[in-house]
């Protein structure tokens, strides 16, 4: 009986997506769950199963192909088994190798761990499943490789670049090389994003500065303790998405979105965290993070700063937020103007800390100082309110007990 193979089902914010890998060919074998293919959209690389087992009789859309939610993909004969080829001479030394590896087969693997063993080069072996009947999963595997570097083959130059993103070497009329490389979907995205917020809000910014010093003497006394008591490390973020979560209770308005011709003032807090990743910045979400403890939130952030390299992020995990934060600092800026992540009417900016001369109580002091940056829309936010929110920061953050206080 065949079977349809359809793309998954798309979330509202995505129109479609772009084919970048087949794992399968018309005429293979394939197992339920097998991953046949991978679909990359404006926001992560979804997996398409096997609904069944059977064989692969006919591919509808090729790599490259712009598809459409729930459209049809391919086609499976379920129940079919695959045609072998005609023993000879030659292919028994691939029936030996295949007898080596029979181990491996009686190992259960989960598609999605399989296939990142196998970009990865780990011998199933050196893995330790925690599935029911110790079926191995991705977690496993990313455990694996965050535990043991070394335990990691390395990877060909050629295998690292991603499907979609053939190069086209050429030279130019003066015989100097170009290399012309086709613009992923993400960062194609982005820039559309960016630029449809740059044309439909009023976006202004304004900046402001905060003394790190309290923060810094706060985690250098309890980082120890801290990182003893929850297993994670304290770092500059939680503070900052503390404080935000505060501030943005206190000026509501930020915290809010248009929608047509109607505010939506939202009564929660997901805080979107800008990461860096192979295939570009995403923007993982901390869903209500008021509810969250410094602990969860520096967990979750290194969790997210895991996925985002290991290209495991979920549609769940960057959909949604009502305000963001980018830390522009770790990479060495010093000021930026963010730019507002639609619908969200404000980001807030981190920047490089960086001693400076500064007056306190009429003498001149060297302080740890941070540029702060707050872009928002000015047709939801007026001046006053973004100022407000800004300094409400700045006053957490250079007094740390206010956030404790919640003041």
């Amino acid at each position: 009986m065949a079977i349809d193979v359809k793309v998954p089902g798309f979330p509202e914010s995505v129109a479609d997506g772009s084919v970048i890998a087949w794992h399968k060919q018309p005429g293979d074998q394939v197992k339920r769950d097998e991953v046949l293919a991978e679909i990359e959209t404006d926001k992560v690389v979804f997996e398409v199963p096997a609904p069944e087992d059977g064989v692969l009789t006919e591919i509808i859309e090729n790599e490259g192909a712009t598809v459409l939610s729930e459209q049809l993909l391919a086609r499976i004969e379920a129940g079919a088994v695959a045609e072998k080829p005609a023993a000879t001479e030659t292919a028994q030394p691939a029936a030996t190798e295949s007898g080596d590896k029979s181990a491996e087969s009686d190992i259960a693997i989960a598609p999605a761990a399989r296939k990142l063993m196998a970009e990865k080069g780990i011998d199933p072996a050196q893995v330790t499943g925690s599935g029911k009947g110790g079926r191995i999963l991705k977690e496993d595997v990313l455990k694996m490789i965050n535990s043991t570097p070394a335990a990691r083959a390395p990877e060909p130059e050629s295998a690292a670049q991603p499907a979609a993103a053939a190069q086209t070497v050429t030279d130019n009329v003066d015989g100097r090389p170009e290399k012309r490389v086709p613009m992923s979907r993400l960062r194609a995205r982005v820039a559309e994003r960016l630029v449809e917020a740059q044309h439909n809000a009023a976006m202004l910014t304004t900046f402001n500065e905060v003394n790190m010093k309290p923060v810094m003497e706060l985690r250098a006394r309890n980082r120890d303790l801290f990182e003893k008591t929850h297993d994670v490390r304290l770092g500059f973020m939680s503070f900052f998405v503390k404080a935000t979560v505060e501030a943005l209770k206190q000026v509501p308005g930020v915290n809010a979105s248009i929608e047509g011709n109607d505010v939506i003032y939202h009564g929660f807090y997901d805080i979107g965290i800008a990461v860096s990743s192979p295939r570009g910045l995403v923007v993982p979400i901390l869903r209500d993070a008021d509810l969250m403890s410094m602990a969860e939130i520096e967990a979750k952030i290194r969790e997210y700063a895991e996925k985002a390299q290991n290209k495991s992020l979920g549609i769940e995990d960057i959909t949604g937020g009502t305000f963001t934060i980018t830390n522009g600092g770790v990479f060495g800026s010093m000021l930026s103007t963010p730019i507002i992540n639609p619908p969200q009417s404000g980001i807030l900016g981190m920047h490089k800390i960086q001693e400076r001369a500064m007056v306190e109580n009429g003498e001149v002091v060297v302080l740890p100082m941070m540029y702060l940056a707050h872009s928002y829309d000015h047709r939801l936010i007026d001046g006053r309110e973004a100022v407000q929110f800004l300094v409400k920061i700045k006053e957490m953050l250079e007094d740390p007990a206010r956030m404790l206080l919640e003041v």
